[in-house]
């Protein structure tokens, strides 16, 4: 027979989620709020809501970051298609290929995991620098798509594992070869936890910071977080059109985040059940 849970339980239960809800999203309501807030304003009250609300720092904002914007999508869509394209062949080799040796090369490969990326940035900043890289939109793109295998070859690896035998070997016996096997198996069947790794690789380039600050130079090109420094004043900051530029900055994830939960949700489910 169960047991019904106590009233009291259900109300702590309750407050407890409250709580953690309300430092989710305090901060997020404090950026919106000083967004339409003066320098006035919001030291006289960075609290709650004051008219007159300025919504011209919105528009500011806008006109400062998004050549940002433009420049991280673009960054964002060649990553993407470079890192995906090549994850999905090296999972699928380390998956169905056993020559003597391929375990031992995939764990070798895993300790990359271990490696701390910001110990690569001098000899990174090197290598493009000789290959003449520095200062291009290719660097970044480059940079994020070798950043972004070990992780995503290691889940669509062990994914690939789990799919049925027999349909690579109808696959065989039709004439496929590996490119048409990836194509007509192995990406329809991996959609979920594709979906899953693309939405990763996306937060993460939508969040660089310390790589685009150290390779480009030209404002232009600046991808969106580093750009968010530029509408910092030399020496006074309008916080209004700040927090403007962050929340034109943050919709983007939200959006993401809102529209593609439930993919998000079915690829980790289904991730989980294959491993």
């Amino acid at each position: 027979m169960a047991i019904k849970p106590s009233r009291t339980s259900e109300l702590l239960k309750h407050m407890f989620i409250w709580f953690i809800l309300f430092f989710a999203f305090f901060p997020l309501y404090l950026m919106f709020n000083i967004s339409l807030k003066d320098n006035q304003q919001f030291i006289m009250n960075p609290w709650l809501p004051s008219a007159p609300y300025h919504f011209e720092n919105w528009v500011k904002a806008w006109h400062t970051i998004s050549p940002y914007i433009a420049n991280t999508i673009v960054i964002a869509t060649g990553t993407i298609i470079l890192s995906l394209s090549v994850s999905i062949a090296g999972a699928y080799f380390f998956a169905r290929y056993k020559m003597p040796g391929s375990r031992i090369l995939f764990y070798m490969f895993l300790l990359l995991m271990l490696y701390p990326g910001i110990a690569n940035l001098v000899p990174l900043f090197n290598l493009l620098s000789r290959l003449r890289l520095l200062n291009t939109l290719w660097a970044l793109v480059l940079v994020g798509s070798a950043g972004g295998q070990v992780v995503t070859i290691y889940v669509l690896r062990n994914f690939i594992e789990e799919l049925p035998e027999d349909l690579f070997d109808a696959a065989e016996i039709d004439g496929a070869g590996p490119l048409q096997q990836i194509k007509n198996v192995v990406i329809p069947m991996s959609g979920s936890i594709i979906s899953v790794m693309t939405i990763l690789r996306i937060i993460a380039v939508w969040n660089s910071f310390v790589l685009p600050l150290v390779v480009i130079r030209d404002n232009a090109k600046l991808p969106l977080a580093v750009g968010l420094l530029r509408m910092e004043g030399e020496y006074t900051r309008q916080w209004g059109e700040l927090m403007a530029g962050y929340s034109l900055a943050s919709i983007p994830l939200v959006l993401l985040f809102i529209f593609t939960m439930g993919v998000f949700v079915k690829g980790l489910s289904a991730g989980a059940l294959k491993g």
